[in-house]
């Protein structure tokens, strides 16, 4: 490689890590499921948490799922379609959870969904879920429903 070629050589380089760099981090941020929901579990226990007694239960993740479909139904119109649900809930369980087959969830439908996410986080069946059960991915599932 001559002396002239070394200035491109070492911009190009660079160039394509930036790229690189970009691409990832607008991946992480795109995929569902993912970084779009990644959240500080230690912090949305705290928030969810009222009693401050280091765990969530039913009455408490009902609460925080309220706030979430207040806040991602912005037409106010009292259901829940699948692109507001997008990224929270697969069309087969929206589907499962709409037993009036209307393409969305209402506040009883969305808690309904709410309490087997609860269920299935809570495998000790203590009727609470803590920070460990929270970190788990049926936890995961929950916080999405449950923390925004």
């Amino acid at each position: 490689m001559s002396c002239a070629d070394r200035p491109f050589f070492w911009w190009r380089l660079t160039i394509n890590k930036i790229a690189q760099a970009f691409l990832m981090a607008t991946a992480l941020v795109l995929l569902p499921g993912s970084a779009a929901f990644a959240v500080d579990n230690a912090a949305a226990l705290k928030a969810l948490d009222p009693d401050d007694d280091g765990t969530i239960d039913l009455k408490e993740a009902d609460a925080g799922a309220l706030n979430v479909f207040k806040e991602i139904n912005p037409d106010n119109d009292g259901t829940l379609d699948a692109k507001e649900l997008e990224g929270r809930l697969t069309e087969a369980e929206i589907k499962a959870a709409d037993p009036d087959n209307d393409g969305t969830l209402d506040e009883k439908e969305y808690l309904a969904v709410v309490k087997k996410k609860f269920e299935a986080a809570n495998p000790d069946n203590d009727g609470t879920v803590d920070l460990k059960e929270l970190e788990s991915p049926a936890g995961q599932e929950l916080l999405k429903l449950i923390y925004k």
